[in-house]
């Protein structure tokens, strides 16, 4: 199933404990219907020395997936978080906010 929420989104957390948070989206799986948005849900790995690209180890904070059920895109006019909906037109699909039915911008990089 195709998610409204693309890699680049600017969000908001609407959610959880970070609600309130905005935030741009940092990676989408789909398949378990996760996002990772940007300084949201972060939490702290723990690597020994000689791993990855930390050489020396210690503690990296990253952040974290949360459901897509818990962010909206944020309408760039207001700054607030709505609800989206996809359109037609011949063969392109694009998403649109409810309320307004202005087109969702395209997510940035």
């Amino acid at each position: 199933m195709a998610l409204r929420i693309r890699k680049g989104d600017l969000v908001q957390v609407v959610a959880g404990a970070d609600r309130g948070k905005q935030g741009r989206v940092l990676a989408v799986d789909a398949a378990r219907r996760k996002v990772r948005v940007e300084k949201v849900r972060m939490q702290k790995r723990h690597l020994k020395p000689g791993r990855k690209a930390l050489r020396t180890g210690g503690v990296l904070e990253q952040e974290g997936f949360i459901d897509v059920s818990n962010v909206m895109l944020v309408d760039p006019d207001s700054n607030k978080p709505g609800r989206t909906r996809v359109e037609i037109d011949g063969n392109q699909r694009r998403r649109v906010f409810t309320k307004g039915g202005k087109p969702a911008p395209e997510p940035a990089g």
